[in-house]
């Protein structure tokens, strides 16, 4: 009777899982497709983006000027990267805090974990693969000797758009949390082990992947010229 309880909680498990993994998948590609939130403009002579008259709707209007403010304020914190990250360090902390005092939602923890060890290999890669150019002389490559052209390290994922679907994914989940649906009964030690596991595999991959192409993810080793001073004398008439 227990093991028929137990597959049916892990057949469970793993379709809440998949789900919630679909969830921030279709966030991450709507940041990677319109690179940031944005509001749709509906085509003309739509009746939910425009009314009898032609005019856009009040509700339209509404989610349009939502929708600048936003972007505004995302614009405004672009400079400001350690502040951005230290806000989301503490969305982190507070959600770890909320799981633990609930004791519940680990699915959604579990789920979080994976988008964001997903965020971070993207952000970890170049924009080109370099297998894809070991065979071409098309495009940019990157230096691989100390005296060759400097190169900026160009990611895959930048670092603005990193930190922002990181920031909605925190956000998300949160949301979750206050839906009973989402606190399927799982034994946590068992993600755990399994997260552990599945990044440590997927950083060896890359590091591997680092050293094969010789490249290192940061921009580094630009030489910076200075003029000479001008040490000029005064000479008395």
């Amino acid at each position: 009777m227990r093991r028929g309880n137990l597959s049916k909680s892990l057949l469970l498990q793993k379709t809440i899982n998949s789900l919630t993994y679909m969830i921030f998948q279709l966030i991450y590609l709507e940041t990677e497709v319109t690179g940031g939130w944005c509001c749709t403009r509906m085509s003309e002579g739509d009746s939910i983006g425009e009314s009898v008259h032609g005019k856009p709707s009040m509700v339209y209007r509404f989610f349009t000027r939502l929708g600048q403010i936003y972007q505004s304020w995302l614009d405004k914190s672009t400079p400001y990267t350690a502040v951005r990250w230290i806000v989301t360090l503490g969305l982190s902390f507070i959600y770890m805090i909320r799981v633990y005092l609930l004791q519940g939602w680990y699915i959604v923890t579990y789920a979080l974990g994976i988008y964001h060890l997903n965020l971070f290999i993207a952000f970890l890669s170049p924009k080109v693969d370099p297998s894809l150019m070991e065979d071409s002389d098309d495009g940019p490559s990157l230096p691989t000797k100390q005296n060759e052209e400097f190169r900026p390290f160009i990611r895959r994922l930048p670092e603005f758009k990193f930190w922002h679907s990181a920031t909605k994914g925190i956000l998300v989940a949160m949301a979750c949390t206050f839906f009973e649906a989402f606190n399927v009964p799982v034994f946590w030690p068992i993600l755990v082990m399994y997260f552990i596991m599945l990044f440590c595999i997927t950083m060896k991959r890359q590091i591997k992947h680092m050293i094969k192409y010789r490249y290192i993810p940061f921009t580094h080793g630009k030489r910076k010229y200075k003029g000479k001073e001008d040490v000029g004398k005064t000479f008395a008439s």
